[in-house]
């Protein structure tokens, strides 16, 4: 199957002013200014198959966002090609636009004195979404994001969870097949981010809708995206699957072992034992398909054990644990 996305070797340059210090610096930076070049995206190549919902992580200024306005149209590549729904999206910006939705959290696309009703009918004419579809996703949308307590107050009036919803079901009326999402969780509550969360399932599932999230809460990539894509200072680090993440970064599962009594020492085969006092033990597991029944087996005899306890490394977790080994000591 082609794909729907793909970056092949993709960098995007900027020129950043370079300032001189003092009176004479100012003089020779306005008549003649200096700058360098910076690196937002540097050579990164990656291919997403039609219905996949992929995560795209990293930190500020790893280049996230550059790249979603290349895949979007809104920049060019300084070098390399990217393609989406087989269109070069700058070149044919247009005809790319009608077949995606964007969302971005810093952002809106809502005429904020209108009614939410009227958005949605102005985002109809614009995009020419024919009515008898425009009327269904309308009452599909409205129905599974919760939108109909306040469908007909003006956009100024709406909370930032309620603006949010109201966004991405917009960003979906004129059905794309790929729908971009830049941070659509900043800023929300729990309760807004679950029903933000469980509705971008329920259209990749159902509908068949590719997404594409940027996002620094990373229980939005857990719960949505089975794939990861990891970019840090414009270079690709990562991409696959959440438990591929877990070899790759050496992220280790840790046990949890409590006994009836103070064991004394305790040893598990290859497991590295952790600070831990009276009845509990703590010990990270090997990075090898061995089970607990084969670690736990091992015990002496007479051991009373009385409750195990797995912890699985989240994706937060492992980032964390990799951003802070390349911060020198």
């Amino acid at each position: 199957m082609a794909a729907i996305i793909s970056a092949d070797n993709v960098a995007k340059i900027f020129r950043q002013r370079v300032r001189q210090p003092g009176v004479l610096g100012a003089f020779r930076d306005f008549v003649a200014p200096v700058s360098k070049p910076v690196k937002a995206v540097d050579g990164i190549s990656f291919a997403i198959q039609p219905g996949e919902a992929v995560g795209y992580l990293g930190p500020n200024g790893a280049g996230k966002s550059t790249m979603i306005k290349m895949l979007t149209g809104i920049l060019a590549p300084s070098s390399g090609t990217v393609t989406v729904l087989g269109r070069h999206p700058q070149q044919e910006r247009v005809a790319n636009a009608r077949e995606i939705g964007a969302v971005f959290g810093q952002r809106t696309q809502l005429w904020w004195e209108l009614p939410l009703s009227e958005s949605f009918e102005l985002h109809r004419r614009m995009y020419r979404v024919p009515e008898p579809v425009f009327q269904r996703n309308r009452a599909d949308l409205i129905d599974m994001m919760e939108l109909s307590s306040f469908i007909g107050r003006p956009v100024r009036h709406l909370s930032l969870g309620q603006r949010m919803r109201a966004e991405i079901a917009m960003a979906l009326m004129h059905d794309p097949k790929i729908l971009f999402l830049d941070e659509p969780t900043i800023g929300l509550d729990v309760v807004a981010k679950d029903v933000v969360r469980k509705f971008l399932t329920r259209i990749n599932r159902e509908r068949g809708t590719t997404i594409i999230l940027t996002t620094h809460d990373l229980q939005d990539i857990e719960e949505i995206c089975p794939r990861l894509i990891m970019v840090d200072e414009g270079k690709l680090l990562f991409d696959g699957s959440i438990a591929d993440l877990r070899v790759t970064f050496g992220a280790k599962r840790r046990l949890t072992l409590e006994f009836a009594h103070d064991p004394g020492h305790v040893e598990l085969a290859d497991a590295e034992p952790l600070a831990g006092e009276g009845a509990v033990r703590e010990f990270l597991l090997p990075d090898d398909n061995r089970s607990l029944v084969q670690l736990i087996g091992a015990l002496p005899a007479g051991s009373d054990l009385r409750d195990v306890r797995l912890h699985e490394p989240g994706i937060e977790e492992i980032i964390r644990t990799h951003y802070q080994s390349k911060v020198p000591a």
